[in-house]
């Protein structure tokens, strides 16, 4: 403890505006998942694999870690199979979709010496314990790139947002515990900006969500914004405003005032609940590509150098084609592969080794091309019995985020989830 007190110097409390990547390693694609876990460092928030964090000590002198580490959870064999309530996959009364579990345990190690202290520990100092909480609460970098990807051309400052008028109707909306005016809801609810009604949202084609309740009250008053509730936190850019007459989610420059008019601190609140374009971005991203790709067909998956695949980050296929066939170059492979090794680009490297070209086709040459990430998962069988595995295997494949992220950057196509193609990649 007393090592950890004479390094609080290099800790920091993360603000809202402070990128904080938690999801992947900024220079090899490791992530919690992996053998050795994730380290964020505690005084730039960027994130390391067990082979490279070592590299981060050497160059910025920062010791204080938190070690993020995901283990799979063990299903029982006689688990009871839950009946399904909802036409709907992966959700709560749906399917199954047989994706595993993880459980989540997280220290704070300081480096070199990889001395370890458990968290959460009230012996910890109080400043450890606030930034640890601050970057366990905060939305990653890695997915707050991707979700502004998705919405950047879609999401415009509301006309309605600039004159709203609001009714003084004594509403005060409390900082938790609520529930739709019209039925049980507890999710999925919406706060009108015009009279502070309280209403779930639209039910979906599967049966989820609500029970149309806030739209039907635009129907009836022409009120016309509404924020969602469990979206809203400090970083009032990341709440989920939506503009019935304009249908479309949108932005409102006023929306602290509006929100105060309700009595509601939003400094205070935590995220509970998917913005509508988070939910947008999942169903595109996790959509299973297999369904119409070699249907029918038996196809010998491929492991090993050479044989790593990329995932779709949705609408990312051209980058995924193009990149494969790029590494699959001499020349490409010798100099991002063969020539320099990620502990060298890592060096010369800027302070934030995310937005450093160099050091991303780095990273993405050495998941493609080391074999490191293109190892078989296997795929349990839905029609065999439940002790055995089918000899099904895929692999995860890596997903390029960071890369993207540099090559788009400031560029108008790129810079959106919108198709490209492939040519357009070589005119960045």
């Amino acid at each position: 403890m007393e090592l950890l007190r004479s390094n609080l110097s290099r800790v920091r409390i993360p603000e809202p505006t402070n990128r904080i990547y938690k999801h992947e390693c900024c220079i090899t694609f490791d992530t919690p998942k992996s053998e050795g876990g994730l380290f964020v460092d505690m005084n730039t928030f960027l994130a390391f694999g067990r082979d490279c964090v070592g590299w981060n000590v050497e160059k910025t002198g920062n010791p204080v870690y938190l070690h993020i580490k995901q283990t799979k959870k063990l299903v029982p064999e006689d688990r009871p199979l839950k009946k399904p309530t909802l036409l709907a996959i992966g959700v709560d009364g749906g399917f199954d979709n047989h994706e595993p579990e993880y459980d989540e345990t997280y220290s704070i190690v300081i480096l070199p010496d990889y001395v370890t202290l458990p968290f959460p520990s009230v012996e910890l100092p109080e400043k450890v314990r606030l930034a640890v909480d601050a970057i366990l609460m905060a939305e990653g970098a890695e997915r707050k790139e991707q979700l502004a990807s998705w919405t950047a051309d879609n999401k415009q400052i509301s006309q309605y947002a600039l004159n709203l008028q609001q009714i003084d109707n004594g509403v005060v909306v409390p900082p938790s515990g609520w529930r739709c005016a019209k039925c049980d809801k507890t999710d999925n609810l919406w706060l009108n900006l015009t009279d502070g009604m309280i209403l779930c949202g639209r039910k979906n084609w599967d049966g989820t969500g609500g029970n149309n309740h806030a739209v039907g009250h635009y129907n009836d008053t022409g009120y016309p914004l509404a924020v969602k509730l469990g979206t809203i936190t400090s970083d009032l850019e990341g709440a989920d405003v939506f503009s019935y007459p304009e249908d479309e989610s949108v932005s409102d420059p006023h929306l602290a005032q509006h929100l105060a008019f309700f009595g509601i601190d939003f400094s205070s609140l935590q995220k509970t609940e998917m913005t509508t374009a988070e939910r947008e971005l999942d169903q595109n991203t996790n959509f299973d590509w297999n369904r119409i790709q070699e249907s029918g067909q038996e196809v010998e998956p491929l492991f090993g150098p050479g044989f790593t695949g990329l995932v779709n980050l949705g609408n990312s296929c051209y980058l995924a084609a193009t990149m494969q066939i790029v590494f699959s170059t001499r020349s490409f492979c010798s100099r991002y592969y063969m020539n320099q090794s990620l502990k060298e680009a890592f060096d010369i490297a800027p302070a934030d080794p995310t937005v450093d070209l160099n050091t991303q086709l780095m990273k993405l040459a050495h998941g493609l091309l080391s074999g490191k990430y293109s190892v078989p998962t296997p795929v349990k069988d839905e029609n065999a019995n439940a002790t055995n595995l089918t000899s099904n295997v895929k692999q995860e494949g890596i997903p390029p985020r960071m890369f993207k992220a540099v090559i788009a950057a400031s560029h108008p196509e790129f810079s959106t989830m919108r198709q490209q193609v492939c040519l357009m990649v070589f005119k960045v």
